[in-house]
């Protein structure tokens, strides 16, 4: 049964028929229900139970359809659980479960569809969704790990800046009308606080425009190939958290390589795939000259190589791994090993971050101080002069 017998069916049963619903499934899905799924959004976490669990199912034997209804009344009512239904429906009509879930391409990206669709054609489908299942686990991992990192730091400086911008304004005015009192030259230090002071209380708008105007010109600058290439590039060359971003690009890329080489993916059609999903330019550039390379009979490591992106020792294992004809294992296992060191670089980020903002604040508000309590203390040392 091909994929025109759906609609032949629906044909035969006149247009006002309505679907029949399986028994313990969630109901079908009509035209409207549909165009809603377009629309829908979910988190990683989210298609990783959904990978597990359907991997889970089919080892245990029971039909794909029986999988997707199973997986679709475990969904909360929502966008997701409309889609799974209708792959459901798609597969029980006679598509193919890829091509079901290529009707979703706001779900299921095109590493996801190929490696199922490789299974397919292969008859290891139940293999395939067990290495898509531990490929979705470790992919998650890896960026709730490198999220983690960089919340932290975010968090506790932003709450450093309301704290340092309310004393500013609300606080150093005060003192100001004491110091008009006093009748006294400010030191600079001082005067140069209250300078500030005035200027954020006079001008506050520019407080909140200006970082959402330097935001939203980067986001949009971003857009400009050369730009975003300065800034990939620059982040990568950025103290501690470039090795972080370079070691996370590197498990990622053999992760998916591997994972995508051992679905039996031929190995263009697999760089054409990280290629297009792939957002950093510099790993890009480099996949395109692999790509170039392969078409041309030559090897993966020397652009890999020249890139600068991948270290020496990942060329080496990717040569070896070319060489033997066990790339896809050998890909996996820089993977693990690359994984192991983001987790490691990850402790160290949080080691050196912590006293460098420890010791900003120490600045900041030791600043602040002092420069308040200078010519209090000054005014205290000439009294006791007087006397």
């Amino acid at each position: 049964m091909g994929s025109n017998a759906v609609p032949e069916k629906i044909q035969r049963k006149g247009g006002g028929a309505k679907p029949v619903a399986v028994a313990g499934s969630a109901p079908l899905l009509g035209t409207t229900t549909k165009k809603r799924v377009l629309r829908g959004r979910i988190k990683p976490k989210v298609l990783v139970q959904f990978t597990v669990q359907l991997a889970t199912l089919q080892g245990a034997g029971l039909p794909i359809v029986r999988c997707l209804r199973v997986l679709a009344a475990q969904q909360r009512p929502g966008p997701f659980r409309d889609a799974v239904n209708s792959i459901g429906d798609d597969v029980e009509g006679g598509d193919s479960l890829s091509a079901s879930l290529g009707k979703h391409p706001h779900y299921f990206d095109p590493l996801y569809l190929n490696m199922v669709k490789a299974g397919e054609a292969g008859g290891i489908l139940e293999q395939i969704l067990e290495r898509l299942a531990i490929f979705a686990e470790k992919a998650d991992a890896i960026r709730n790990k490198v999220k983690g990192a960089l919340t932290y730091p975010a968090c506790v400086m932003g709450f450093a800046v309301i704290v340092v911008v309310f004393v500013m304004v609300f606080v150093v005015p005060k003192f100001q009308e004491v110091f008009v009192q006093l009748d006294q030259e400010l030191p600079p230090l001082t005067q140069a606080l209250l300078d500030v002071a005035e200027f954020m209380k006079r001008f506050w708008y520019l407080l909140l425009g200006l970082p959402l105007l330097i935001w939203g010109s980067h986001v949009l600058l971003l857009r400009v190939y050369g730009y975003r290439k300065f800034m990939h590039r620059l982040g990568l060359r950025f103290p501690v958290a470039g090795p972080l971003v370079k070691k996370t690009i590197i498990a990622r890329f053999a992760r998916t390589f591997g994972t995508l080489l051992g679905a039996g993916v031929p190995i263009l059609e697999a760089l054409s795939i990280i290629r297009d999903s792939i957002t950093h330019v510099i790993v890009g550039e480099a996949l395109e000259s692999v790509h170039k390379n392969i078409k041309q009979g030559e090897t993966i490591t020397q652009p890999m190589a020249e890139s600068g992106v991948f270290d020496d020792i990942v060329v080496n294992m990717v040569d070896v791994g070319e060489q033997s004809g066990n790339l896809d294992r050998m890909l996996l296992k820089v993977a693990d090993a690359y994984e192991r060191e983001v987790d490691d670089s990850v402790g160290t980020l949080f080691r050196v971050i912590e006293p460098m903002i420890i010791l900003f604040l120490a600045v900041v508000v030791g600043t602040i101080v002092v420069a308040l309590f200078m010519p209090i203390l000054k005014v205290m040392d000439s009294l006791s002069a007087n006397h």
